[in-house]
């Protein structure tokens, strides 16, 4: 085991392994590392730890100091040199004509060397230029140019996808990206959706590549022909990352029915002919998908266990049957057996009060009618209607008493008696009129007759 420190230097996402001799350093303090174009300005990304010897590229550089306060100063100047330094090397590729576009400059820490990352389409010429900008900053001048998977990553930006590109961000190295890729992931192959902003295909399609490559294995290609558990038939759409395939079978074929891969037993992988083939007559087992529902409600909540429930006593379920009774209304439980026998006389008012509800049942309410005499002004029609009521009630009094052994009583006597001749009086008294005197001399005549 050695023991490392891992820097990153500025704008970089590839960390580097030095020798830190001894030194104590913390993640996140800028120290100054020796390199092969001298000492350079850095940051510390992990401290002090122990890596194996295979990992390490020997001979490993040192560890130089950590950062004072004077390097940071000098850091600072070198990075307002830089900003004058691209529009002074703008200025000069303008005047000398040149197809080339700049990019990015960056001094040594020292600043005996300045670097120009330019991008063109072919090759340039720039010794003129070269040498016009060495008599302005009197340094050493090296000119790089980049591809424009490069340029994206100095410059940086935001991907389709709306975070900050994979390269500028974290990627160490470029990785090689094919066409290949996007058509095993079953992706649209315009390239305006699989390229990124430089211009070359996504580095992200990289990713998932050996996931797809796995599934790819294990599942059939399009247009074999495989035995479900419905029948025989040919695939017609694959799904790599669901794992699951869409199949017409023999018996439908207008209809393509989907099936898991474990579902399935290939008879032959991919194109080609039916003859020679046999169809096993026994098919394979078909998936059972899991309730969803039940998983998330049985999920960590508790065991369930299926125990066979023991026998209730009679008394027990009566006692149950009470309480939920008195729970439900406190005063039904004295009426079961009248209710039971209206049910049964009366389906009519069974129904009416199964409509409403046992719970809006209450208990019965005896209500004494009391007879009510015909006022002066009612007609001989509504009079003779109200006697009759009258004495309909009376009677029914009187042989609901006898029932239960009363007599009725002589002052309920003397008022029957007394009604009775008040209404027969009223019955054979003849229609008075209401004109004059003449009317009141011929309602007096009867009574001198008699």
């Amino acid at each position: 085991m050695t023991e490392v420190i891992s820097v990153r230097f500025r704008n970089g996402c590839k960390t580097y392994y030095f020798d830190p001799h001894g030194i104590e350093v913390a993640a996140g303090q800028s120290v100054i590392v020796e390199t092969a174009s001298g000492n350079e300005f850095a940051l510390c990304t992990e401290g002090n730890h122990l890596v194996p010897e295979q990992s390490v590229v020997k001979p490993l550089r040192p560890l130089v100091r950590v950062a004072t306060e004077n390097d940071q100063r000098t850091d600072a100047y070198n990075r307002n040199r830089e900003k004058d330094a691209f529009a002074i090397c703008e200025k000069k590729i303008a005047a000398h004509k040149l197809e080339m576009k700049l990019i990015r400059v960056e001094s040594n820490f020292d600043g005996s060397k300045i670097i120009f990352f330019f991008t063109a389409e072919g090759r340039v010429d720039f010794r003129e230029l070269v040498k016009d900008l060495a008599n302005v900053f009197r340094a050493r001048i090296e000119l790089r140019q980049v591809g424009v998977r490069d340029e994206a990553k100095m410059i940086g930006g935001l991907g389709i996808c709306g975070r900050p590109l994979c390269c500028s961000q974290f990627l160490d190295n470029f990785m090689p990206v094919s066409i290949k890729m996007a058509k095993t992931q079953n992706l649209s192959l315009n390239p305006t959706k699989i390229s990124g902003t430089c211009g070359r295909l996504m580095c992200c399609l990289k990713y998932e590549q050996n996931a797809y490559e796995d599934a790819a294995k294990r599942m059939p290609k399009n247009d074999s022909f495989v035995n479900t558990p419905d029948g025989a038939g040919n695939v017609c759409s694959v799904d790599l990352l669901r794992e699951e395939v869409k199949v017409r079978l023999d018996e439908s074929p207008e209809a393509p029915r989907c099936y898991k891969g474990c579902e399935l037993q290939i008879l032959r992988n991919g194109k080609g002919s039916r003859e020679g083939i046999e169809v096993p007559a026994e098919r394979p087992a078909r998936f059972v998908r899991p309730d969803p529902e039940r998983e998330e409600f049985f999920s960590g909540a508790f065991d369930f266990v299926e125990q066979p429930l023991d026998p209730v006593p009679p008394e027990e379920k009566a006692e149950e049957k009470r309480s939920r009774g008195r729970r439900r209304s406190r005063g039904s439980r004295g009426r079961g057996k009248d209710t039971a026998s209206k049910r049964d006389t009366s389906g009519k008012e069974s129904s009416e009060r199964e409509a409403k509800g046992r719970d809006s049942k209450r208990d019965e309410v005896k209500v004494e009618r009391i007879p009510v005499k015909a006022s002066g002004d009612l007609t001989a029609e509504k009079k003779a209607a109200a006697d009759r009521r009258a004495g309909a009630e009376r009677g029914s009094e009187k042989r609901s008493q006898e029932k239960r052994g009363q007599k009725p009583s002589g002052e309920q006597q003397a008022k029957a008696e007394g009604s009775a001749s008040s209404s027969s009086r009223r019955r054979r008294r003849p229609r008075r009129r209401r004109s004059g005197g003449s009317g009141g001399a011929n309602a007096e005549a009867p009574k001198s007759e008699s």
